[in-house]
């Protein structure tokens, strides 16, 4: 596949672009000019798009990259913070459309890959964290380097950290704010996989494509069994019967069917 077609993100409408192709749908951070680094309006825009994502039923798997190849997303644009993120009362402000951005990616009932090309920092590694998958180039570059302008990271993505790569390697990104390569990322869990540059972009849309042909109810039932692996009460008895579900739907039977007559099932979601 060919890079997206971008447009100037100044404006709300523009910073984040939606693009179907089939059962996949690309997400693309559209600040080229500023390495996709968010600001205010970008992050409303974002959880627009998502929502308006998350509700089309026809959609398998969402990617989510940035503009112009040399970035995901860089972070906040810190040139708007002493307007709009400059007390405690204003950053409360501020984390309310970065957390339902958040919030709209974690709870996605589609499977949700982050393509991640160039530096992905700050803001832009929180994103990706929330992530169902991370698929990084060579090139890709991380860090949350807030210490050095004394921010803290918000209790949404801190959790979202953790989860995902342990507290102590959390701290170490938080302490340092060193930046590291793909490689280190990938040996610290932040990444699940790195492909060389040029041949990054296809097996992204490879892994979404296999994403795609998948069972989608299954798909969706995987997401919330594994988040609730996460919680240490004990399952309920409906909670133990819920996994056996799927064997009800008309796609466990097609896919049954599928496999004994040797032939590719066709999902449909019911």
């Amino acid at each position: 596949m060919t890079k997206p077609e971008t447009v100037e993100g100044t404006d709300k409408e523009n910073s984040v672009l939606l693009q179907r192709n089939g059962a996949i749908a690309t997400v693309i951070l559209n600040r080229p000019e500023k390495r996709n680094a968010f600001n205010l309006a970008m992050w409303a825009r974002l959880g627009d798009v998502m929502q308006e994502v998350s509700e089309d039923d026809g959609l398998r798997c969402i990617v989510i990259r940035g503009a112009g190849g040399r970035a995901f997303a860089a972070g906040a644009d810190i040139a708007e913070f002493e307007q709009v993120r400059f007390s405690s009362s204003q950053a409360e402000e501020y984390a309310k459309p970065m957390d339902r951005a958040a919030e709209a990616i974690r709870d996605c009932p589609h499977p949700t890959l982050a393509f991640i090309e160039g530096a992905c920092m700050g803001g832009g590694l929180e994103l990706a964290a929330q992530c169902d998958l991370r698929i990084a180039n060579a090139s890709a570059k991380f860090g949350i380097p807030i210490n050095r302008i004394g921010n803290v990271l918000p209790s949404p993505a801190m959790l979202a950290l953790v989860d995902l790569v342990g507290r102590s390697t959390t701290l170490e990104l938080l302490l340092e704010g060193r930046i590291f390569t793909a490689e280190e990322a990938y040996i610290k869990g932040l990444v699940g996989r790195v492909v060389e540059d040029e041949v990054a972009e296809e097996e992204v849309y490879k892994s979404a494509g296999r994403i795609a042909e998948g069972a989608p109810l299954a798909a969706r039932w995987h997401k919330r069994h594994a988040t609730r692996a996460l919680d240490p009460k004990p399952l309920s008895s409906e909670e133990h019967r819920e996994p056996f579900l799927c064997c009800d739907t008309d796609d466990y039977k097609e896919g049954i069917r599928a496999f004994l007559e040797k032939r590719k099932p066709v999902f449909r979601g019911k």
